[in-house]
């Protein structure tokens, strides 16, 4: 016998979200069910593409549908109802920052691997270079063309190996000329970058912002619908104290905090294999233990973060050391960011009564985006 609709869907209810402590059904993540000759088709509200917890619920509800004798079909489509900026960015559907109390802790060499890293993964992504003071991003992510122009004087970023990149860098006529912005003029560039640039299409989009919590941080944060902000530090103390800054700015502005990077947090001696934490240890722990968000990743020291003469990011080369670690880093972002979607979601429906999280999520969301396979 067939099952109905609404059997599939009560079904669907022994599906978890593990992040988030509830089924999949009580927190609305299902948007619709139809069946049609043996082919169940099944739309969940999902925004994050390729973060590995995602995909492993798409394969719960997979193994589900299979099990009632049907054909699955599964589609994901985030939708942003209420409070959702459209007229701005309406292609990217997710905002990540990059931030960092402080200058010096690597925040640019891990949003340039993030982007790199996500779009390893499969993912549309471009990277917004919004230190206009420092704009490093091209040196790690390199492009073989110069900005283009549509015809409505729209500026269209170059790739970087399928990376859109954007930075201040390119309207410099000699790389090594310095920036000098004051603060108006600083503000009038981030807007020339989000509201006059086709960004096209994107899954992620990767905005390194500038160090500290000053007007440019601030700027970005009221204008951009971010899905979440990562804090990189080290563990030295003055830079898991700046940190803590940077976390309560975000926090006072309902920009999610997805968590802590913690930068350089040890040297694993490639001679005896012994690690040594010689910026001392703890650092994210402490901002973890505090605040309530999870550590990351935690990066080793090691030559291959040396910007310096870099071929590109070392997430993307397959001899590097940190590969490895790099990728954790990617992928526990992207589930970060589907963590605080979907719970986002959950609380819009209104008929969840999740656990307490001590972490405050943003009342508005990314762009409402195309339907895209599950598979991705």
């Amino acid at each position: 016998m067939t099952l109905t609709e609404a059997e599939l869907t009560d079904r669907l209810a022994a599906v978890d979200d593990p992040e988030n402590g509830d089924d999949i059904v009580s927190m609305g993540l299902v948007d619709d069910v139809t069946i049609s000759d043996g082919t169940a088709e099944v739309s969940l509200a999902f925004n994050a593409p390729h973060a590995p917890a995602e995909m492993a619920i798409g394969d719960a509800v997979r193994e589900v549908i299979e099990e009632a004798g049907l054909e699955p079909d599964l589609r994901a489509e985030f939708r942003e109802e209420h409070g959702h900026k459209t007229d701005v960015l309406p292609g990217v559907r997710n905002v990540i920052a990059v931030a960092s109390g402080k200058g010096g802790v690597g925040k640019t060499t891990v949003a340039a691997n993030l982007a790199a890293g996500l779009r390893e993964r499969g993912a549309r992504v471009g990277i917004l270079d919004a230190d206009v003071h420092g704009p490093n991003v091209p040196r790690l992510l390199p492009t073989e063309n110069e900005p283009g122009v549509t015809p409505n004087e729209e500026i269209v970023p170059p790739a970087a190996d399928g990376v859109r990149v954007m930075s201040t860098d390119h309207l410099m006529p000699d790389g090594d000329q310095p920036a000098v912005l004051r603060g108006p003029m600083v503000n009038n560039v981030m807007m020339k970058f989000v509201n006059e640039v086709e960004w096209g299409r994107l899954d992620y989009l990767v905005v390194d912002l500038p160090p500290g919590t000053g007007d440019a941080s601030l700027n970005l944060l009221q204008s951009l619908p971010v899905a979440g902000v990562v804090i990189v530090t080290t563990p030295q103390e003055m830079a898991v104290a700046d940190a803590r800054k940077g976390l309560r700015l975000f926090d006072e502005h309902d920009a999610p905090v997805l968590g802590v990077v913690e930068n350089m947090s040890a040297f694993r001696c490639p001679e005896c294999g012994d690690t040594h934490a010689v910026f001392g240890e703890g650092g994210g722990d402490e901002i973890r233990d505090d605040y309530g968000v999870p550590v990351l990743s935690r990066l080793p020291v090691h030559p291959d973060f040396d910007s310096a003469g870099s071929d590109g990011p070392s997430v993307r080369d397959p001899d590097s050391p940190v590969r490895e670690d790099l990728f954790e880093m990617v992928d526990s972002v992207a589930d970060r960011v589907g963590e605080v979607n979907r719970r986002r979601v959950a609380e819009r429906v209104g008929e969840w009564d999740g656990e307490d999280d001590e972490r405050r999520e943003a009342s508005d969301g990314p762009p409402e985006p195309d339907a895209v396979s599950v598979s991705e």
